[in-house]
């Protein structure tokens, strides 16, 4: 797979501020595979991987016309009812189907999931008609063709079923078993390091003056990393000192095909991330016009993808889901995604200025959509309280309750 170039992340001369959609547009037409394809992987160890290439139906699905009811198959034509038809002899069952043909005229037991018998075209229910002395009445309506599923009506055989970049789920699994699918081809997972920063954190567990503060964001972006379906590689914490950075760089570089960082993105005194990856690396600090957030340091480091991630763990959530979870999913073999949102009534009032997008923290309750009452940036509370983001666009807004507005579950990232 061809790597990134170091240059991708560069924006152009004289961009400041960077909208949103801009941002993510910037991203999706950059950003392409960066892992290795496996051949051959079995089905039962494709839950959750990346499909690398198209997949088409080696048989048709269903491969016979067969009966989707218990009742009996008729050999036509039909033209009025009620009639009388004579029953042959046998059955048709799913397991056994009947070898022989039905003459024209006559009738034959069927199960339900049984083919359909050579000479018959319609099931009628067991409840539509009668049987007396080897005779079946029909006494209730008839539509010829009812009650058959067609061969091929679902899958024909040579059909595209699945394609390229698709993420194999338990029903993805069902069909490439129904046609009998038993290997295919998939990207390798992504592998993705998750590495923190600063003095003053410090992992749970540890001893912790009043000055130090617990790390929220490895442990966050860790179950965020792992319950999109990557691979986590654990790359620590590093204290706010070059070489020490740079150390924990070196590392994600040798074993990660992407790293995630949170804290020291910025252009402060310590913040060393981004010293490291200007001075080491290639990197485009964007600073995107958007609340929580703003800054995101996009860079390469020795041939790796970094998405530098704010420190306050609720922007490090908001820009690790809106910018990371589509980046990820490119650079591991997906489809580029939109995140599905829907548009509910506010049970909430806010005055928006213009300049910046806004996520807010919310829930939804009785048809309405409610956010968190604090929109602070190091609220954890409210992270834990919400179901996903209410997100407003960079235009002034009068929210009141009732008005419209975009609402984002959390499972939209594919959580």
């Amino acid at each position: 797979m061809n790597p990134l170039r170091n240059d991708c992340f560069a924006l152009p001369p004289g961009v400041d501020w960077t909208p949103v959609d801009e941002a993510l547009e910037r991203l999706r037409v950059r950003l392409h595979p960066v892992v290795g394809v496996e051949s051959g992987v079995p089905l039962p160890q494709l839950n959750g991987r990346i499909l690398a290439s198209d997949v088409y139906a080696p048989r048709a699905h269903p491969p016979s016309s067969n009966s989707a009811v218990d009742g009996y198959a008729l050999a036509g034509p039909i033209t009025e009812v009620p009639c009388t038809l004579t029953l042959v002899d046998g059955r048709s069952a799913a397991g056994e189907p009947y070898s022989g043909s039905v003459p024209q005229g006559h009738a034959i037991r069927i199960l339900t999931g049984a083919v359909i018998p050579a000479g018959t075209d319609t099931v009628v229910l067991d409840e539509d008609c009668e049987i007396k002395d080897g005779q079946l009445h029909l006494n209730g309506t008839l539509k010829a063709g009812a009650n058959c599923r067609k061969a091929g009506e679902d899958i024909k055989s040579n059909d595209k079923i699945l394609s390229a970049g698709t993420r194999i789920t338990p029903t993805h699994i069902s069909v490439l078993a129904s046609v009998g699918v038993e290997f295919v081809d998939a990207y390798q997972p992504l592998r993705v390091g998750v590495l923190s920063t600063g003095d003053e954190v410090k992992p749970v567990g540890a001893e912790v003056t009043d000055w130090q503060i617990y790390d929220a964001n490895r442990p966050m972006l860790s179950a965020l990393v792992t319950q999109l379906g990557y691979q986590l590689v654990d790359l620590g914490h590093a204290l706010d000192r070059a070489e020490d950075v740079k150390a924990a760089l070196e590392r994600g570089a040798e074993q990660c095909d992407l790293i995630l960082t949170s804290g020291g993105v910025s252009a402060g005194d310590e913040d060393h991330v981004s010293k490291t990856l200007k001075a080491h690396g290639d990197m485009s600090n964007w600073r995107i016009a958007i609340k929580p957030g703003r800054p995101l340091a996009l860079a390469m480091f020795q041939s790796t993808p970094v998405i530098g991630l704010p420190g306050n763990p609720v922007a490090a959530w908001v820009c690790a889901l809106r910018f990371g979870a589509p980046a990820m999913a490119l650079l591991a073999g997906a489809e580029w995604f939109e995140p599905q949102s829907y548009l509910m009534p506010a049970n909430f009032s806010k005055n928006k200025k213009p300049g910046r997008s806004e996520m807010l923290r919310a829930r939804v309750r009785d048809g309405q959509v409610e956010v968190f009452g604090s929109e602070g940036s190091g609220r954890v509370t409210g992270l834990a309280w919400s179901e996903g983001l209410v997100e407003l666009d960079e235009h002034a807004q009068q929210i009141e309750p009732g008005t419209p507005v975009r609402f984002i579950p959390y499972g939209s990232f594919g959580l």
